[in-house]
């Protein structure tokens, strides 16, 4: 066994520098075999997310390809895949990065048990938290339900430097059958939309890191007064590379403290929102409840409406007639991404204006963007419904219009992604309709419509809904 080749597996840790997993197998001497196995979990993936995987995956067996390695791709239940894999190969161990959502752990703790009592060395490592949830414990050893502590705790802890890019790869003698990216059709749900969508990914390991240096040289140092502008582009726009691996949150910590040490004193927000990520991962590590159900379990009796209504439908559509909503659903339904101040407008009137459950929410957004995180998105709504840890309290509900007034006076961000009534409407927001199902019988002739729910009336409407319901 001493020369045999190592598995590594790959799944949202697409990247090859500051993996541990990677260099914990490069470091062994042997042949390293890289896979990635389509099974169920990836085939549960939203119809953007699953797209924007693919690109992921072609990026990645390309930086293979340069270190005269290659990406293994197999499609099946994971742990029959493993145990082909190593038949083929002769393999006597299989690494990976660690998951925290409860499905993964799920199958990586069934795997793992599996593969070690057939005899394979089996380990895991950490890479896409910079902090392991059961290392982060409150004063009397249980975990954090409120962010604010949290971030006491770990701002000051000392965070491993970047580990490089492995200067070899070793590759076995031969390698196992792979199948073709092409064939799995990753972008099939996409339909008409993946040619669009596809124009608005910043794809892969490079361009993440570019994306990185640009926000901290030209941005961060503007973070605090731009992050909620939604026409402005004053965030990092990490998000969906970090979703996927292919930048590392210790790199992103660890340039924001180099910002922030050069004296670009925002770089500390920047700092605490890479914080409340690992925030989502601690509760879900905790308390698993958050991704499926109302994590304050007296939300279980609140009567939500459940229903694919008109209301819903036209919240899905973007033709609610509240102007910052509907900017923001077709902002997200073209690029895949939203203005954080966004996702916070559009939650709140789903959960609060339209008394529509979180999930049904939650759900939509799995499946439109691609910067899908399991943990961060069921925590972000529940934030938004009042249902979750440290949620905005019940009785505050937005001003859809008050919140357009604020952050968008001018209303560039409306513009860019609002057609009807306008004599030339913007490229961005025409775009919309080359996306959307044609069935949807939306063009931008139509009349805007008048609001389905305005904000005066939906914000009386859901504090007599919660009147006395003890929250």
């Amino acid at each position: 066994m001493s020369n045999s080749p190592v598995i590594l597996w790959f799944r949202r840790d697409l990247r090859l520098a500051d993996h541990a997993a990677l260099s914990a197998a490069c470091a062994t001497g042997r042949p390293v075999i890289p896979l990635f196995i389509h099974d169920n979990i990836v085939s549960g993936l939203g119809a953007a997310a699953q797209f924007r995987l693919g690109l992921s995956l072609h990026d990645l067996g390309k930086s293979l390809l340069a270190k005269n390695s290659r990406l293994i791709l197999r499609q099946g239940d994971a742990l029959a895949v493993l145990r082909d894999v190593v038949r083929a190969t002769g393999a006597g161990a299989v690494y990976w990065s660690r998951l925290y959502d409860p499905e993964s752990k799920a199958r990586d703790t069934s795997v793992k048990a599996e593969l070690k009592n057939d005899g394979l060395d089996v380990s895991s490592f950490a890479g896409h938290l910079l902090f392991e949830p059961w290392t982060v414990a409150t004063k009397t050893g249980g975990f954090y339900k409120v962010y604010t502590p949290m971030w006491n705790t770990v701002r000051g802890r000392d965070v491993p430097d970047v580990l490089p890019t492995p200067g070899v790869i070793h590759a076995p003698d031969s390698w196992p059958i792979s199948d073709r990216l092409g064939d799995w059709h990753m972008g099939a749900e996409m339909r008409r939309g993946a040619a669009t969508l596809a124009t608005h990914c910043t794809v892969g390991e490079a361009a993440a890191s570019d994306r990185l240096y640009a926000f901290i040289e030209q941005r961060v140092s503007t973070y605090i007064k731009n992050r909620d502008l939604p026409a402005v582009q004053g965030t990092s726009g990490l998000s969906e590379n970090l979703t996927y691996g292919e930048i590392s949150p210790r790199r992103c910590w660890h340039a924001g403290w180099r910002a922030l040490h050069d004296g670009k004193s925002d770089a500390e927000v920047f700092l605490k929102e890479l914080v409340w990520r690992e925030f989502a991962y601690h509760l879900a590590h905790h308390t698993p409840r958050i991704v499926t159900d109302n994590w304050k379990e007296a939300w279980d009796a609140f009567p939500w409406n459940t229903e694919e209504t008109p209301q819903v439908t036209a919240w899905k559509q973007g033709r609610t007639g509240i102007r910052f909503v509907d900017a923001a659903m077709r902002e997200m339904y073209v690029t895949g991404v939203m203005h954080n101040r966004g996702r916070m407008i559009v939650a709140s009137y789903l959960t609060k204006h339209l008394l529509s459950h979180w999930k049904i929410g939650m759900d939509w957004f799995a499946d439109c963007l691609i910067d899908w995180d399991p943990c961060s998105n069921a925590m972000g709504w529940q934030w938004s419904a009042g249902s979750g840890p440290d949620a905005t309290p019940y009785f505050r509900v937005f001003n859809p219009v008050s919140q357009l007034d604020k952050f968008d006076k001018d209303r560039a961000y409306v513009t860019r992604w609002i057609a009807e009534d306008r004599t030339k409407p913007s490229n961005t927001a025409l775009s919309y309709y080359d996306m959307i199902p044609q069935s949807w019988g939306m063009g931008p002739d139509q009349v805007y419509p008048d609001p389905i729910v305005p904000a005066d009336v939906g914000r009386t409407r859901a504090l007599d809904a919660y009147a006395g319901r003890g929250f």
